[in-house]
C-alpha cells in the first residue's frame, strides 16, 4: 500500500488517495479466481476445472477484479488510517479511480473523523442541590400502605353506596335506543371516586342500594379516544349487585410485628425516615449531576458529523426492540398501537441522541485534557462483579468485551467525578417539596 495523499477536505472529513501496486493486485486477483474456481462452468469443461486464463477470455479480463479489490479495500484503508492516527466514526466512502494490470489500483476514500471538541470552564460549574425534607406526612404515606395491604374487605347490605366503596355492577350503554359496542359489562368491579369511568358515571351510583336498577346518563368527553363516541350523550342501564369497602386496621405494635420485621411502630417509622432520607439524598445527587451534564452539553458547539447521531439512534432503536421482544411484542405491532412509523419513531429520539453524543464527546475531551489514566486494579475491580456473575475470571471477561471502550468508560466516569468535585453547589439547604 502506498498513501499518495491525505487531504482535509472539510470539517471532520479527510480524503485519502491510496495506490495498490500491480503485484499485490495480481495476487488478490489470483486468490479471487481460486475462491470462485469451484463454481465456474464453461461448456466443454468440467465445473471447477476452468483455467483462469480461459475464464477471463470467456467472461472478460476484469471478471475477478471486483472481488479482488473488495478483499484489499478494508486492510489497505485500515493501514492508511492507522498510520495517520485518524479516528473514524463511520465506514469510509470508497471510489476506485483507476484499475490497471500493469500499474495496479488507485482508491479514493472519504473518511469521516471523530470531531475535535473544544471544552473549557468545566471546573467550578454551578449547579443546585436541594435535598427534599422528609416530613411526618411522608412517613404516614408509607404507613398507610401497610394499612392498605392488611385491609379487610367488608360487605355492605344495610346502606346505599357511597364514595370510596367498591361496587359490583351490570351495565349496558345506549345511544338513543341502540346499544353501542364496548358499552356492556357484567359483574364489573368499580371503586366509586376512582375516575375509572366517564366523568359523572360513578357519582350517579352513589346513593343507590343493592338490587337497584337505574339509568346513568353521561356525555362522552369531546377528546374521547373513540372519535365516533366523542361528545355524545349516552344512557347506561345499570344494576347495582354488591357493595363493599376496605376496613383499614389500626396502626399499632401488633400490626407492625405481623406485617414487618420490626417490633414497634416507632422502630418502623425510624426505618422509613432513614430510607426516605437516603432516597432523597440520592435523588438530589442525581439531579445535581444531571444539571451539570446538561450545562456541559451547552458548552459543545463544535461541528459533529450527523452519522454519529444516526448511529446513536440506531442503538436506541435496537435496545427498544430488545425490550419489546422480552414483552412478546415487535416494533411493527408497537407502531400499529401508537400510530408511529420508523421515521417518526427515530425522530422522536433525535434530541436525546444529539445530547448523548455531545455529552460523551465532551467528557472524553475532559479525560484527554486531564490526562486521566486507569490502573489495572481499577479495571479489575470494575469487571469483578461481571466475572463473578458469569462464573469466569476477569481475564476471560476482558476478551469478550469492547476493551478499549470499557477503558474509556472508566476515564469518562473520572471526568464526571471531577466536575462534581469541583462544582459550586447552590441552594444546598433542605427543602420540603410538598
Amino acid at each position: 500500500m502506498s498513501l499518495k495523499s491525505s487531504t482535509k477536505t472539510d470539517v471532520n472529513t479527510t480524503e485519502l488517495v491510496i495506490s495498490i501496486d500491480a503485484e499485490k493486485f495480481e495476487n488478490a486477483v489470483e486468490r479471487e479466481y481460486q475462491r470462485q474456481k469451484k463454481n465456474i462452468q464453461i461448456k466443454g469443461f468440467r465445473k471447477g476445472h476452468v483455467s483462469r486464463k480461459l475464464a477471463e477470455k470467456q467472461f472478460g479480463e476484469g471478471v475477478f477484479y471486483e472481488g479482488a479489490i473488495n478483499s484489499l479495500i478494508g486492510p489497505e484503508i485500515d493501514s492508511a488510517v492507522s498510520g495517520l492516527e485518524l479516528s473514524l466514526v463511520d465506514r469510509p466512502s470508497v471510489e476506485v479511480t483507476e484499475i490497471n494490470k500493469e500499474t495496479g489500483v488507485e482508491l479514493k476514500a472519504v473518511c469521516i473523523t471523530k470531531p475535535e471538541i473544544e471544552i473549557s470552564g468545566y471546573k467550578g460549574m454551578k449547579a443546585s442541590k436541594a435535598v427534599k425534607e422528609i416530613t411526618d406526612a411522608d412517613i404516614d404515606k408509607q404507613i398507610e400502605m401497610i394499612r392498605k395491604k392488611n385491609a379487610r374487605i367488608v360487605s355492605v347490605d344495610d346502606r346505599p353506596a357511597q364514595l370510596g366503596d367498591e361496587v359490583t355492577i351490570d351495565f349496558e350503554g345506549f345511544f338513543g335506543e341502540e346499544a353501542f359496542e364496548g358499552g356492556k359489562g357484567e359483574d364489573h368491579p368499580l371503586v366509586l371516586g376512582s375516575g375509572q369511568f366517564i366523568p359523572g358515571f360513578e357519582d350517579q351510583i352513589v346513593g343507590h342500594s343493592i338490587g337497584d336498577d337505574f339509568d346513568v346518563v353521561v356525555t362522552f368527553p369531546t377528546d374521547y379516544q373513540m372519535e365516533e363516541y366523542a361528545g355524545k350523550e349516552a344512557v347506561f342501564k345499570t344494576k347495582l349487585k354488591a357493595i363493599s369497602y376496605e376496613e383499614l386496621p389500626e396502626i399499632n405494635d401488633d400490626l407492625i410485628k405481623d406485617a414487618t420485621e420490626f417490633d414497634t411502630v416507632e422502630e418502623y417509622r425510624n426505618d422509613i425516615r432513614t430510607k426516605l432520607e437516603e432516597a432523597a439524598k440520592n435523588q438530589a445527587d442525581a439531579d445535581f449531576e444531571t444539571e451539570l451534564m446538561n450545562a456541559l452539553i451547552e458548552k459543545v458547539d463544535s461541528p459533529i458529523p450527523n452519522c454519529m447521531y444516526e448511529q446513536r439512534i440506531d442503538l436506541i432503536v435496537r435496545t427498544f426492540e430488545q425490550q419489546l421482544s422480552q414483552q412478546g411484542m415487535d416494533i411493527k405491532l408497537y407502531f400499529q398501537y401508537t400510530g408511529m412509523n420508523m421515521e417518526s419513531f427515530r425522530e422522536s429520539y433525535r434530541e436525546r441522541a444529539v445530547n448523548e453524543v455531545k455529552l460523551r464527546l465532551a467528557l472524553e475531551k475532559i479525560a484527554e485534557i486531564e490526562n486521566f489514566e486507569v490502573t489495572e486494579e481499577e479495571i479489575n475491580a470494575g469487571l469483578a462483579d461481571v466475572a463473578a456473575a458469569n462464573k469466569v475470571d476477569v481475564e476471560t471477561i476482558k476478551r469478550f468485551i469492547p476493551y478499549n471502550d470499557y477503558i474509556m468508560d472508566l476515564k469518562v466516569q473520572k471526568a464526571i467525578d471531577l466536575m462534581k468535585e469541583t462544582a459550586v453547589t447552590e441552594n444546598t439547604a433542605e427543602e420540603n417539596a410538598e
